[in-house]
């Protein structure tokens, strides 16, 4: 092995502007917690509460080893962060439980809310935003990025935690659903695979700026939309069919579709459509 290579990687380390978060340990504590939060992912068993407030300090313990290289690029202490989160855990707990009760209201293949914990991919892309969500608010840098990016690896759903998501939030199916840092979304909505809530083009120095949509309550939309756009507003009550591309606002109550051009081909004619190779 080249000796130079070796020295070019150790300084790159070394030089490094930002100590990282250990990717496994992020991958270990968000397991941890669902396997104590829900036992669809977990043999474990608990007669007690204590069992329980027992385990859930195991995983406190942790999560202060995950964001301790963290240290000194967040606004206090790992072990204030970390009492911060789990301060904050029986309200991430009921909003994904009514995550859940939504995909199972909202989904006639769905039997129970415990298939939907147990099998969706939406329900476990949402609960992983919302862990996360919860370090993006608390000013915790890079661990919250890993935590979504270990669901989209594992779902195909990209949703960045940095977005604003309101409460029953409905993804059918999911696969290739990308929601945008800056998205804000509503109440009672309900999305299905292919969209994309995106940014417009922009410089870099307008990253921090409005770039996504906002999607108000109780709208649907449908799949392989694409919405962008930090000024564009779907109104409340709406729904955008598939294959739709928007990048104006919309009205409350508003129905958008993509109107396809269909034309069926005579199988007399002499002109034939061209033959094309993708």
């Amino acid at each position: 092995m080249d000796s130079t290579f070796a020295q070019e990687l150790l300084k790159q380390r070394q030089s490094g502007p930002l100590s990282l978060p250990v990717r496994q340990h992020a991958s270990s504590f968000a397991d941890s917690l669902l396997q104590v939060l829900f036992p669809h992912f977990s043999s474990l068993s608990f007669s007690f509460p204590d069992e329980i407030d027992g385990a859930l300090r195991v995983v406190e313990r942790d999560l202060r080893k995950a964001l301790t290289p963290l240290e000194g690029h967040m606004p206090c202490q790992a072990d204030e962060v970390s009492r911060e989160f789990f301060r904050q855990i029986p309200s991430i707990y009921r909003m994904v439980m009514e995550d859940a009760e939504a995909i199972e209201r909202g989904d006639p293949a769905a039997e129970s809310v415990d298939e939907v914990i147990s099998a969706y991919p939406g329900f476990l892309a949402i609960t992983f935003y919302r862990i996360a969500h919860e370090f993006s608010l608390l000013g915790v840098p890079i661990f919250p990025r890993i935590l979504t990016e270990i669901a989209h690896q594992r779902t195909g759903i990209d949703i960045h935690p940095g977005a604003t998501i309101g409460r029953s939030f409905f993804i059918d199916h999911g696969t290739g659903i990308v929601i945008g840092e800056t998205t804000v979304i509503g109440e009672n909505v309900k999305i299905y695979q292919g969209v994309t809530l995106g940014a417009l083009s922009v410089s870099k120095s307008l990253s921090k700026q409005k770039r996504h949509p906002t999607i108000e309550d109780r709208v649907v939309i449908y799949s392989n939309a694409t919405i962008l756009g930090g000024t564009t507003v779907v109104g409340h009550d709406s729904i955008i069919g598939g294959n739709v591309w928007l990048t104006e606002s919309v009205p409350p109550f508003s129905a958008v579709y993509h109107t396809s051009d269909i034309k069926v081909r005579d199988s007399r004619a002499e002109n034939m459509l061209p033959d094309y190779v993708i």
